[in-house]
């Protein structure tokens, strides 16, 4: 047996209340937060890098941001898309403007859109991504500080209920700007604004644009993860980085196990790379508590996974044998429902397939995890290819039979 002593399970048993200790304590952190609100208005720029997306995603998207009524509305595509390029400039209309421009990766779109662009307030959005109504009046209100330099926005998964692994992915999301990014944004240092709609201050990102652009790891250039890296150049400039629940936005997600494996894949290797630069370039430790231990729990979740999941191999090998398993995976279940009550609240029927989430969280965490650490260097977006039309499992198809109009998408 390999577990015939309790002492062998103490430092598991430290972890698990380390774990806790901070969940608990960014859960009252993150019920304590509150959306800023006043009548702060000004220009506003959004800009969208689009490469191989579905016409009909984007045009979809588009309608929801031209609706909020912003200064222009920026598309930069592919000199490919043609077909995206033939809709967008049939609209003339006198917001919009198309760029035609042979990417070499978002960050290179984003520099072209961000120059482009006049607003004092940059939005950046995912070409996949809609806007529920009153995102833009509600991302621009935190800006009324000037020490802000970035805002994003509370996010969810367009039409969850059309595939499983959605449903999932919007139960991991819905913990992240229910009970994490609210502690971090209430002491100004959000570790990540994420990309598919953030704002910024102009006057903020400009002087920091080529390295957001020209960013290199390890003697590579990088791809992937814009948003943790312009947020963290806005960090390191001195500015605020906030959050605003009253901006909500919906975007598309994979709707097969593959496309949501390599989903995570990429967004773990750009936290790795993100946040072992801004330790080794001292950012980390410039910024609150809350939020160095945010990010250094991210970066050692491997290791506090794999103690749970020792935990249920060794109760299971002890001397109490399937009594023990049966209840060290009770405990795992119970733990990810108390984890999860925020979630669960919103959408009480996904009780059903917590068991399922349960086992999802543990395999991103270990194997997805701790394969991207040691590949983080390998540059790639996974879900984009040039012969691809959408993300993969991505496409306006994967939704599945059309829905009437006000059909709940969120």
């Amino acid at each position: 047996m390999i577990v015939r002593d309790w002492q062998l399970l103490l430092p598991i048993g430290v972890i698990g209340a380390l774990s806790w200790s901070i969940w608990l304590i960014r859960k009252v952190l993150s019920g304590r937060y509150r959306p800023v609100v006043n009548g702060f208005r000004t220009t506003t720029s959004v800009v969208v890098p689009s490469f191989r997306e579905d016409p009909d995603v984007l045009e979809r998207c588009l309608d929801t941001w031209l609706a909020q009524s912003p200064t222009e509305v920026i598309v930069v595509l592919d000199v490919e898309d043609t077909e995206a390029f033939a809709r967008l400039t049939a609209r003339r209309n006198p917001q919009l403007r198309v760029i035609s421009f042979p990417h070499q990766g978002k960050r290179s779109a984003l520099g072209v859109g961000i120059r482009a662009a006049s607003g004092e307030v940059l939005v950046l959005a995912d070409s996949d991504t809609l806007w529920r109504p009153g995102l833009l009046s509600a991302v621009q209100m935190p800006f009324a500080d000037p020490a802000v330099g970035a805002v994003g926005t509370r996010q969810n998964v367009y039409r969850p209920r059309s595939s499983t692994w959605r449903r999932v992915a919007d139960w991991i999301i819905d913990l992240r700007y229910l009970d994490y990014v609210p502690a971090t944004a209430r002491a100004g240092a959000v570790v990540c604004v994420s990309g598919r709609t953030a704002a910024y201050r102009r006057s903020a990102v400009l002087p920091v644009l080529e390295h957001l652009e020209h960013e290199f790891f390890l003697g590579r250039r990088c791809v992937a993860g814009d948003d943790g890296r312009l947020t963290w150049l806005v960090l390191a400039s001195g500015y605020r980085t906030v959050h605003q629940d009253s901006a909500r936005a919906l975007s598309m997600f994979p709707n097969t196990f593959r496309a949501f494996c390599k989903q995570r894949v990429r967004w773990a290797r750009n936290s790795y790379r993100c946040y072992l630069t801004a330790a080794w370039q001292g950012w980390l430790w410039q910024v609150p508590l809350v939020s160095q231990v945010t990010v250094l729990q991210i970066l050692f979740t491997p290791v506090t996974m794999f103690a749970a999941v020792y935990y249920v191999v060794a109760a299971g090998l002890s001397d109490r044998g399937w009594h023990a398993l049966a209840l060290s995976l009770t405990w795992v279940l119970v733990g990810r429902a108390i984890r999860s009550v925020s979630h669960l609240r919103r959408r009480p029927a996904d009780l059903v397939i917590l068991p399922l989430v349960a086992v999802v969280i543990a395999f991103i965490a270990l194997p997805i995890k701790t394969y991207a650490l040691f590949t983080m260097n390998r540059q790639g977006w996974l879900t984009r290819r040039t012969d691809l039309t959408g993300g993969e499992a991505q496409d306006e198809a994967s939704l599945g039979p059309a829905f009437a109009p006000g059909t709940a998408t969120a």
